[in-house]
């Protein structure tokens, strides 16, 4: 099977190291799918046009917190960007391009739209993949200062993203400061491509949802949960043989599984049907 050329150029871009990793470049790819009209270069150029907008706002002392506070002055109030509260699971908010046409997104796409900016003012900061909400934080290890791009650049302590994450959870996950840990890059695209693959799931969109999970695996080529849920998207689309072969490595994967019973039992009723 002949993969689309911007799949090809994803696979490329995410198999390098992870240092080496250009996460606009991958995300830009992935949507192309989606957009096939869309030019990667526009939006990296558009990237490049915000940098050098704020750059030329700096003062002339770095100091970190000045450099956060330029970025959001100019991001959330000169241009107007803002957390999508209206329709958070629109597709839209998880493609790189339709973020920074709309100026609105989610915490991750917007952490992504951040992100590079600051990269490209070489102020360098990470994604912080805490569960339900995520943020970004500057990477010097004396400061314990997180960003909140979905709430115009809020500037939280632990405390604060602690808090922020019993709004999103409330007693059902207990809070583990192993949440506020930097995440590599192929995480993070791993995180947004989940993100889009629970929206086309939950939209029935299963073509859709199929395209990601196949994206994910790229990403991730080893996840059993993947290869069940690509394998249960091809019994609902009536391709028996693919879902019999995914469903039967997920068993050998995780034979152990709490849904081994289930799957055995979609296995079985292929079989006789």
């Amino acid at each position: 099977m002949e993969f689309p050329l911007s799949r090809q150029r994803f696979y490329q871009e995410i198999h390098q190291s992870d240092n080496t990793i250009d996460l606009a470049k991958a995300a830009l790819f992935f949507a192309q799918e989606e957009y096939p009209n869309l030019d990667p270069d526009d939006y990296l150029n558009a990237l490049d046009t915000m940098a050098d907008e704020v750059e030329e706002r700096l003062p002339s002392t770095r100091y970190p917190l000045r450099v956060i506070q330029t970025i959001n002055d100019y991001l959330y109030k000169d241009l107007g960007f803002n957390g999508n509260l209206e329709d958070y699971y629109d597709p839209r908010n998880s493609y790189l391009n339709q973020v920074i046409d709309r100026r609105v997104g989610i915490p991750i796409t917007l952490s992504l739209v951040y992100l590079e900016i600051a990269r490209r003012l070489d102020f360098p900061m990470a994604g912080v993949g805490m569960p339900g909400h995520f943020l970004i934080r500057p990477v010097a290890e004396e400061m314990e200062v997180f960003v909140d791009p979905f709430h115009g650049g809020e500037i939280l302590f632990s405390e604060d993203c602690q808090e922020r994450f019993s709004q999103v959870h409330g007693k059902t996950i207990r809070f583990d400061v192993n949440f506020l840990e930097p995440v590599t890059p192929r995480r993070f695209l791993g995180r947004m491509l989940t993100n889009l693959k629970v929206i086309y799931l939950n939209r029935g969109e299963w073509s859709k949802a199929l395209a990601v999970i196949e994206r994910l695996l790229l990403v991730f080529p080893e996840a059993p949960v993947e290869q069940r849920d690509r394998g249960i998207l091809y019994y609902q689309m009536g391709r028996w043989v693919e879902a019999t072969q995914d469903l039967e490595n997920y068993l050998i994967s995780a034979p152990m599984a709490e849904d081994a019973a289930i799957v055995k039992q979609l296995l079985k009723r292929m079989t006789e049907t």
